[in-house]
């Protein structure tokens, strides 16, 4: 008697092509990667990974959808609950939300390989901003004008406030992911997350000293 194949749910499949997909672009890079080998490391065949994706690019865009995007969207529900109460809270909350997830390996791959491959392929690049910057520079705007209105932030342009918080969170992701430069004195997101606040929030200016 021949033993029974053993079949996988349907549903499991695309979240097991997305896996394959992502080792596959991160070991071959983007462009030389085909759904061929995706198909390969996912058990399934070439004609299976067509069904539930297109393309090399709608993979992609799924991965970028389920990490990135899902971040954005959970920064701009956090600012909306608490930046009326609390804008600096908020804003510290929103900053360790992003060295968290940038010095995740499985979130912050999606976001590499757009950086490095969106030059190439500008739906993708239009993807991004559609899903991932549209939602951070709503959240921003709206983090700033409850800080103007509390008295905790004075008016500056929202989309240079946008570029003061997400430039240092890419920039800790790609020192730390392709360089391997880690700052001397502190290793866990927090303490990373606090010191980009503090920096962002204070400046270098001394401090006056209290009597």
């Amino acid at each position: 008697m021949s033993t029974p194949t053993r079949r996988r749910r349907p549903e499991a499949r695309p979240d097991e092509i997305l896996d394959a997909a992502l080792s596959v672009f991160v070991e071959q890079g983007f462009t030389a990667a085909r759904v061929e080998d995706i198909a390969k490391r996912a058990g399934l065949s070439k004609g299976a990974v067509y069904l539930y994706f297109p393309s090399k690019e709608a993979m992609l865009n799924t991965l970028v959808e389920q990490s990135v995007g899902a971040l954005a969207k959970a920064a701009e529900r956090l600012v909306a609950l608490g930046g009326p109460q609390d804008p600096e809270a908020a804003l510290r909350s929103v900053i360790y939300m992003m060295v968290s997830a940038m010095s995740d390996p499985d979130i912050s791959a999606a976001p590499r390989l757009v950086l490095t491959e969106a030059h190439r392929f500008p739906d993708i690049a239009s993807f991004y901003r559609t899903e991932v910057l549209n939602t951070a520079r709503r959240t921003i705007g709206g983090l700033l004008e409850d800080g103007v209105e509390t008295g905790h932030f004075r008016a500056v342009d929202s989309d240079m406030l946008m570029r003061c918080i997400g430039g240092p969170c890419l920039a800790h992701m790609m020192l730390a992911a392709i360089f391997d430069f880690h700052p001397e004195d502190m290793s866990e997101p927090a303490d990373i997350a606090d010191a980009i606040s503090d920096l962002l929030l204070n400046g270098l200016k001394p401090r006056e000293e209290c009597a």
